[in-house]
């Protein structure tokens, strides 16, 4: 349930309000935007008489209840878009931020070189795994802390806010300096994890399961959220279908849908959606033209000799001449880069 308050309401007003149903055992999200203030209940109101509540206090314009099992993340309750600032760095409505880097950190060589020259392209962010959940036990895995490590030395060296993967609560200690903590497809349920990361005062970037629903989604993001944290963006990455010709396939009607019923952010991994580098740049001019926040991609300087997913990641001219064809784009979108 929301109470949408009067304009101008003063502040301790508005604290008595929130006081009087936290006694009553009934959790609260104030959400101040631009046009209204809103005070959300969250917790069994289906005995509250929402029109006496309306017709009784001083400071509430009128109420609404959400049906939707997700509070925090509803655009019902918090009206205006979200958005996130990192390093400088915006993400959300009105701007197209581009996310790039390898799948995967090998060397400083490596990470320092994609770093200069996807900054040089016109990416905000630099992305670069250093822990990989892979399928197979054998496959390469990253390198770990001594990736993390190697990542912060092309953050500085190239002047770049990085994302990076947290596999679990016990590397939580490693990613002090890492801008961004990404939630992997397959972390998306991990309840414990989502809690936790709640609790960090750092932007956190949500990716869709593999075989989850939208609402599963904005559930998850909800749980960073009722944890404490408002800093989510949220991440398209492909779902499993029955099509075998990609390695997955990618949903753009989430992002719209994503957008009309949440304020977060929300940005779109056509790298995994696919595993095709043809396909990444057709696919990006798409979440572009859809209302997309922006975009992260998989990008490296030598991708026939990647050690993780080169079969999908542009080499350095091709994200260039993508970048590109985005910033033209992005005028006639009238969104930023």
């Amino acid at each position: 349930m929301v109470f949408i308050l009067k304009p101008k309401v003063e502040q301790d007003k508005i604290n008595a309000f929130i006081s009087a149903w936290e006694s009553r055992g009934f959790s609260t999200i104030l959400s101040v935007g631009t046009e209204h203030t809103a005070v959300c209940l969250i917790g069994n109101t289906s005995g509250i008489d929402m029109d006496y509540v309306v017709q009784t206090s001083e400071i509430v314009e009128y109420g609404r209840r959400i049906t939707e099992r997700y509070k925090a993340v509803n655009r019902t309750v918090h009206s205006d878009d979200t958005i996130i600032t990192v390093g400088g760095v915006s993400i959300g409505e009105g701007f197209f931020t581009v996310m790039a880097g390898p799948c995967s950190v090998e060397n400083e060589e490596q990470i320092v070189r994609i770093a200069r020259s996807v900054k040089e392209s016109g990416a905000r962010i630099l992305r670069g795994g250093a822990f990989k959940p892979r399928t197979s036990p054998y496959d390469f895995q990253g390198l770990g802390e001594q990736g993390l490590s190697l990542l912060l030395k092309a953050k500085k060296a190239a002047g770049l806010p990085v994302v990076s993967e947290i596999m679990n609560q016990t590397q939580i200690p490693l990613f002090e300096d890492v801008d961004i903590i990404q939630i992997g497809a397959r972390n998306m349920q991990n309840f414990d994890l989502l809690k936790a990361v709640g609790q960090m005062k750092k932007p956190v970037l949500l990716k869709r399961g593999l075989a989850n629903s939208v609402e599963e989604l904005l559930m998850s993001a909800e749980y960073v959220m009722s944890s404490g944290n408002d800093q989510v963006i949220l991440c398209e990455r492909g779902i499993r279908t029955f099509e075998t010709m990609t390695r997955n396939t990618l949903d753009i009607s989430a992002v719209v849908l994503l957008k009309q019923k949440s304020h977060l952010p929300v940005i779109v991994d056509p790298s995994h959606a696919t595993g095709i580098r043809s396909l990444v740049a057709p696919l990006s001019r798409a979440v572009l033209a859809v209302g997309a926040d922006g975009l992260l991609i998989e990008t490296h300087n030598d991708p026939a000799n990647a050690l993780c997913d080169g079969g999908q990641s542009l080499d350095l001219n091709q994200f260039e001449q993508l970048m590109s064809d985005l910033r033209k784009r992005a005028v006639i979108e009238n969104k930023r880069m």
